[in-house]
């Protein structure tokens, strides 16, 4: 089934190209059916590129999907045009009023902030307090995985030593959840953060479950135990040059960022890296709007 974007979106031709099922609004107004309504909070820089990504895995369901974009009303964004924005994105006094079946908060590129200090976080509060009554659940994405589990459980993050960058292994740890269900045992997913969350601290919460974890990135996908909340440290929805984007461009900067783990073939930068999680974006996307979405909502809400 399709997803419903508006019929402007610059991300709609890519996804048309990628034989995405895509429908604008005057179709979409011809289906006599419940489509799920998930709103996206948009946070990273390049917005454009991280609607695709995004668009891309939603897309690839048998459900029919209604997309709208979230924007902050304290923060200017600066990669992304005003014009995009407008045409795109609503502040949140426009939607605060409506209820959706699912929300989405991605990361951010403020993670070595105290959460505090992000010029934002006031208003961020007020979104993440608004979802638990007028959101299903909420998947939050690796900052926001971290301001989630700061904010609703008390975890705070901490700096690492050195970025954790590269694609790792990981191993799922409670197979018989439905999030990860049809998963390997040991799969592969990208990170690339500053930061980190103590494991401890996560397992001893008694309203939260680890569900994935590596030893080398440690932990991967947390959830609440009811499903309100779900938190994936890294970026299954990255494309497989989107690391070595950000190598090249931290080097282009005069900034020293070492080379991806386990991301180069041949850990030679020259070498065209290949996209070994595709296939489980795709499942635990599904497997979050199926069982923790759909399954969850009522068909219409009070």
């Amino acid at each position: 089934m399709p997803i419903k974007i508006p019929g402007q979106l610059p991300a709609k031709e890519i996804l048309e190209q990628e034989n995405i099922f895509v429908m604008d609004e005057q179709r979409a107004i011809s289906q006599n059916i419940r489509p799920l309504n998930i709103l996206i909070l948009n946070l990273m820089p390049e917005k454009e590129k991280t609607e695709v990504q995004l668009l891309r895995f939603l897309g690839n369901t048998p459900l029919q999907v209604n997309i709208s974009f979230l924007r902050l009303s304290t923060h200017n964004s600066k990669n992304t045009s005003k014009l995009h924005l407008d045409q795109f994105y609503k502040p949140f006094s426009e939607v605060k009023h409506k209820r959706y079946d699912g929300l989405i908060i991605t990361g951010a590129p403020v993670e070595k902030l105290p959460f505090e200090d992000v010029n934002y976080w006031e208003e961020l509060k007020d979104i993440m307090d608004w979802s638990k009554d007028h959101v299903t659940s909420t998947l939050h994405i690796c900052w926001g995985a971290q301001a989630a589990l700061y904010h609703h459980y008390g975890i705070h993050k901490y700096e690492l030593p050195q970025k954790c960058f590269g694609v790792y292994k990981h191993e799922v740890l409670l197979p018989n959840e439905n999030l990860v269900r049809g998963f390997d045992d040991f799969f592969l997913a990208p990170h690339s953060r500053y930061t980190d969350i103590d494991y401890a601290k996560i397992k001893n919460h008694p309203e939260l479950k680890i569900l994935a974890e590596s030893d080398q990135a440690g932990v991967l996908i947390a959830s609440s135990k009811d499903g309100k909340n779900i938190m994936i440290t890294g970026h299954f929805e990255y494309d497989a040059t989107t690391l070595a984007d950000e190598y090249h461009r931290d080097h282009e900067r005069g900034i020293f960022t070492q080379l991806p783990e386990n991301y180069f073939p041949q850990d030679n930068p020259d070498n065209t890296p290949l996209h070994r999680w595709k296939s489980h974006c795709s499942l635990i996307f599904s497997n979050w709007l199926n069982y923790y979405v759909y399954q969850l909502t009522p068909f219409e809400w009070d």
